[in-house]
């Protein structure tokens, strides 16, 4: 009886702890546990099972990379594939309804700097794309010279074109423009380096992407690789679409690329792609048990509810949180103010403002994906390399801070708000110096004030009650810090000779 009450007892032990790795049969016969690797199945209440791992959860600052033929026309870059055959008006991407009926900026700029778009159109452009100063190894150096701990490069854009060497398509890296697989050259000098790598599919929206006209050549079926099979404008995503191009190209980049983590953007959340929502997530994460690793499935659920909570890592474009959230999450966004793609008129966005970001989407869960946009030979512009050197060089000094951190019971205090939501962060005020924030780490309690302060600063939700600081020492710096702490919080008085750029990061040391 006691040995029956040992064996039910290991099963139950062995199959807690192994609930999501592997599945516990029992062999009655011989009364031997034997173990099954764990499969993820195509059903919610499998993928529940699924969890963000660690390493995701510690990197917190990411790199993505837009770059592609888009590049090539220098303006309106963006979108420039769809907007340069917009001549009728320009319409929402969303409801697929005209917002307005002056033709996009971008007709007459192609038109005046390439050609006509029936004899000059967007496929025409991809030779043009050469990436002959591309080199994978300083990309890479920088990138984690930058502070970076993971790089998501675009596979592919909703142009249709594969930044990848593709078997399903001919309008590819290898075949046409640079003529080399210029995705695995960065990922694997990306992985050389130690850092994680990933890839991101912007596919899905190729669907409804350009404006499919007979007197474009949008409308010649001879190009339906590259922009979708002829059909109605705003015409559902047709199931053969989806079952011969998106999902076959979707497996490719996760069979010959295998990366760690796998974003998609907004078109994959409709309706139409329901049947491989659960297909996708069960077949990625499977991969990544095959060879050893937890991987990491980011979408956005815009306004379609593609993945439910627990199933995925949600992530918000160009927008933050304005509240913690318990769920790991991430921002995406990108240096560039207007522009994803490299463009003549960048308009920049500088370290002591990303920095604010990154700390402030830290604090409250979630993690930074910082994009840039290389120039078409190849090159990064210098701006946008300082720009990631200065995050850099502060990260170097705060990483600690950052870097494994994890939130405290609240994110933070300060008067500005923040706006949640896809696309609003240019409705967001910009930090002061009262806006401070929270993370922990090996029991060390980090306030990190946004803003370089030019007086005394006072954290009111730090009170004696809350926890008893013994000791504050502020990173960078080898002053000593004079601070008292009572039922009013913590007054840190501004210390003298501090050559510190940007945030600063205080850290609190308990009795």
């Amino acid at each position: 009886m006691k040995k029956i009450i040992y064996i039910l007892f290991t099963i139950s032990l062995v199959a807690c702890q192994s609930k999501k790795k592997n599945k516990i049969e029992v062999d009655t016969e011989n009364q031997k546990l034997t173990t099954q690797a764990f499969k993820f199945e195509e059903n919610w209440d499998s993928l529940e099972e699924y969890k963000i791992p660690q390493w995701m959860k510690d990197a917190k600052f990411g790199i993505f990379i837009h770059w592609g033929p888009n590049s090539v026309a220098e303006l309106h870059t963006d979108w420039y594939p769809r907007w340069m055959y917009m001549d009728l008006g320009q319409i929402d991407h969303i409801t697929g309804e005209y917002t307005s009926r002056e033709p996009h900026p971008a007709v007459a700029h192609h038109r005046e700097k390439f050609g006509d778009q029936k004899e000059f159109g967007y496929k025409d452009m991809i030779p043009l794309w050469t990436m002959e100063n591309f080199d994978p190894k300083a990309w890479a150096e920088l990138f984690k010279k930058a502070g970076a701990q993971y790089v998501i490069p675009v596979a592919e854009h909703h142009d249709g074109f594969a930044l990848y060497e593709s078997g399903i398509t001919p309008y590819n890296a290898m075949d046409m423009g640079p003529k080399r697989d210029v995705f695995k050259e960065l990922i694997d000098e990306v992985k050389k380096q130690g850092l994680i790598s990933g890839a991101s599919s912007h596919l899905a929206f190729n669907w409804n992407y350009y404006n499919q006209q007979d007197y474009f050549d949008t409308g010649d079926p001879q190009y339906a690789d590259l922009y979708a099979p002829r059909h109605e404008r705003n015409a559902p995503v047709s199931k053969e679409w989806l079952a011969n191009m998106w999902w076959p190209r979707t497996k490719e980049i996760i069979d010959k690329y295998q990366p760690d983590i796998l974003w998609f953007d907004f078109y994959l959340d409709r309706p139409e792609f329901a049947p491989y929502h659960k297909k996708l997530a069960a077949y990625y994460y499977n991969s990544g048990l095959e060879r050893g690793k937890d991987v990491v499935l980011q979408t956005k659920n815009l306004k379609y509810e593609s993945y439910k909570k627990g199933t995925h890592m949600l992530d918000l474009e160009r927008s933050k949180m304005d509240s913690l959230r318990n769920e790991y999450w991430q921002t995406d966004t990108s240096i560039g103010k207007n522009s994803w793609y490299y463009a003549k008129n960048w308009i920049p966005k500088y370290a002591d403002e990303l920095i604010a970001d990154l700390v402030d989407i830290v604090s409250k869960n979630g993690c930074l994906l910082l994009n840039i946009g290389p120039r078409k030979d190849g090159i990064i512009p210098e701006d946008q390399q300082k720009t990631l050197l200065d995050i850099g060089e502060w990260l170097a000094i705060n990483g600690e801070a950052i870097y494994g951190s994890t939130y405290y019971e609240v994110y933070g205090e300060g008067p500005t708000e923040t706006k949640t939501g896809h696309l609003s962060e240019d409705k967001n005020k910009g930090f002061t110096e009262e806006d401070i924030r929270f993370t922990i780490k090996d029991d060390f309690l980090y306030a990190t004030v946004l803003v370089e302060p030019t007086k005394d600063i006072k954290i009111k939700y730090l009170t004696s009650s809350k926890i008893k600081v013994d000791t504050i020492k502020l990173l960078g710096y080898d002053g000593d810090i004079v601070f008292k702490q009572n039922a009013e919080g913590i007054t840190i008085s501004l210390p003298s000779n501090v050559n510190l750029k940007h945030a600063w990061v205080f850290k609190m040391i308990k009795n």
